[in-house]
Formats: C-alpha cells, sequence, structure tokens
C-alpha cells in the first residue's frame, strides 16, 4: 500500500514525541494512533526499518560501510530525532504522576482505561477495512477481479482464536515481575511493538504483564536497575518484533490485524474496574455508575483521535 506523508517542521515534531510519549503511559492510547493522526507513521516505521537494515549491513554486508551509510541515508532525521526527544522528556515526566493514579484510584483508572482500549479497538479494524479497499481499488485498476480482497471467515477465526488466547493469558495471577530480568526483558520487547501496531497500547500490555506501576515507578525515580532489562527488551523488540510486525503487515496484512483485534478484545479482562490484586474479578459496587461515565469518557477521548485520523487521512488522499 501506498502511503503519502503529510509535512512537517522539527519544533512540531517534538510537540508530537511529547504526545507520544505521554500517552504511551497511558494503558488504553497508542502512541502509533497518535502518529497517525499527526502524520508521522509511516515515516518513524519506515526509519525505524532502515536503521536495522543500516545494522544488519555493517555486521553481514554487502559492501558493509557504503550499505550502512545507504540505509541510513533513508531515515527521516529531522522526524525521528526531535520526536524521541519529545518522547524521551513527556515519558519521565508523566510517568510518576501516572503510578500514582493507578496505586491510589485503581478502579476508577481502569474504569477510563477499560473505556480507551473498546474505542481503540476500532483502529486496527478501520486499517484492516482500508487496507482491503486499497487492495480492490488497485485490483480493479488493473482490471483483476476483487472479490478476494474482502474479510474471510479464517480472519474471523484467526481473531476469536486471538481474544480468547488473549483472554486466557491475562486471567492468570501476575507474576511478581519487577526484579525478574527473564520477565522484563520479553515484556520490554512484546511492548514495543505498540509503536508498529496503531490501536495497541504499549502500557496496555505492561498492565497485562503485571508491569505496569512497577515500570512507570522506574522511570518516576530514574531505578536503572529496573531501566536497564527494560531498555534491553526495547532495543531487542525494536531489532526483532518491530521488523518482523512490518514483515506481517506488508505480507499478512488482514489476518496481523484481525489477531491484534482479537488480542485487544480478549486483553479487556484485565482492565475489568473490580479486580483483585490476584486478578480475581468481582461484581461492580456501589460506584457503578461512576465507573461507566469514566468508561465514557475515556472511550470518548480516543474516538476523537480515531475521527480526526479517519479526516485526515481522506483529505490526503483527496490531494494525491
Amino acid at each position: 500500500m501506498t502511503e503519502t506523508y503529510r509535512r512537517t517542521s522539527i519544533p512540531g515534531n517534538l510537540v508530537r514525541g511529547a504526545m507520544m510519549g505521554a500517552v504511551e503511559t497511558v494503558p488504553g492510547t497508542s502512541g502509533g494512533t497518535v502518529a497517525l493522526v499527526v502524520g508521522i507513521y509511516y515515516q518513524i516505521i519506515d526509519s525505524a526499518g532502515s536503521v536495522i537494515s543500516a545494522l544488519r549491513r555493517l555486521i553481514t554486508g554487502p559492501d558493509r560501510k557504503e550499505g550502512f551509510k545507504q540505509e541510513l541515508s533513508k531515515v527521516y532525521w529531522s522526524v525521528v530525532i526531535p520526536v524521541l526527544i519529545g518522547m524521551v522528556a513527556a515519558l519521565f515526566t508523566v510517568a510518576g504522576p501516572m503510578a500514582n493514579l493507578m496505586e491510589a484510584h485503581p478502579v476508577q483508572m481502569r474504569s477510563i482505561f477499560f473505556g480507551m482500549v473498546l474505542a481503540s479497538v476500532s483502529v486496527p479494524v478501520r486499517m484492516m477495512l482500508r487496507g482491503l479497499e486499497i487492495q480492490r481499488r488497485n485490483a480493479a485498476a488493473l482490471g483483476r477481479g476483487t472479490s478476494d480482497f474482502r474479510v474471510k471467515p479464517h480472519h474471523i477465526v484467526f481473531g476469536i482464536v486471538a481474544a480468547i488466547t488473549a483472554f486466557i493469558l491475562v486471567s492468570l495471577p501476575p507474576a511478581n515481575a519487577e526484579a525478574n530480568i527473564w520477565i522484563v526483558v520479553p515484556a520490554a520487547a512484546i511492548a514495543v511493538s505498540a509503536l508498529v501496531l496503531p490501536g495497541l497500547s504499549g502500557s496496555f500490555l505492561l498492565l497485562t504483564f503485571g508491569l505496569y506501576e512497577s515500570t512507570m515507578r522506574a522511570v518516576s525515580e530514574l531505578d536503572l536497575g529496573y531501566l536497564a532489562p527494560f531498555l534491553l527488551g526495547i532495543l531487542i523488540g525494536i531489532i526483532l518484533v518491530v521488523k518482523s510486525l512490518q514483515w506481517l503487515l506488508n505480507n499478512h496484512h488482514t489476518t496481523t490485524l484481525a489477531v491484534l483485534t482479537g488480542v485487544m478484545i480478549g486483553g479487556l479482562r484485565s482492565l475489568w474496574p473490580w479486580q483483585d490484586a490476584a486478578r480475581d474479578l468481582s461484581a461492580p459496587g456501589s460506584d457503578l455508575w461512576g465507573c461507566i461515565g469514566l468508561a465514557a469518557i475515556g472511550f470518548a477521548a480516543v474516538m476523537v483521535l480515531v475521527i480526526l485520523d479517519a479526516k485526515l487521512a481522506a483529505r490526503d488522499e483527496a490531494s494525491v
């Protein structure tokens, strides 16, 4: 699929990065979704792919030096550098307050996050349908049949299986993972995939692993003993997970997004407001209507981003 890039400025990209960093601390909003809305998603993803390819060329060749430089020349540095600076600044600013809120008001915060994730499910669904629409349009332009480019039963089956699997996994009691490098590293590697898959929140994944509060606290307090393995996991994720997801999106776009949709739906179980530390669910309490109101606010906040992205994407397509 061919995507167009929106024009951006360096000061604007600092702000865009800050927005992405801030929302990544909130389970339910995705930095990838914000990147889509503000017009830098494809530059970021293409740049990440180019950096990984540059490192591979440097190690394996051929023409190590020349290949390395050639791949790095494809990186949108005027986007990547200010976005990273903005993200880091926002993360270290927002992480502490978010951890405090989650600790002091778990039921209310999970209510908001539940609404946000529920609305975010529409993002991979829209991407899936839009991708199929583009494929049908391209096929029609070439005089080919378009009947193959639609949601098929096996896509739905993959989504259902993913939802059930995610539901079961997030129903397990959370591990005491705060000091366990063997859990922190892979969890961070998986969480960074949220930057590639709009709609999927990295903080949401950390919450399902039982690592959300400990990670936010470590960022706020600059706990290097925790952050070092976490950053190692992010690096591994960027090299392995991000590149793999790029390949899946390019070669199995509909199936990948169907699975992502299922994972997000099944993962909603971890955000049920009324649950204990062992993740045992309980019935709503007297605060039911207040929590419904908070969930509605979270839902509306994400839907504003989704609607804005739809309008901007339509405008970009019309200008091509």
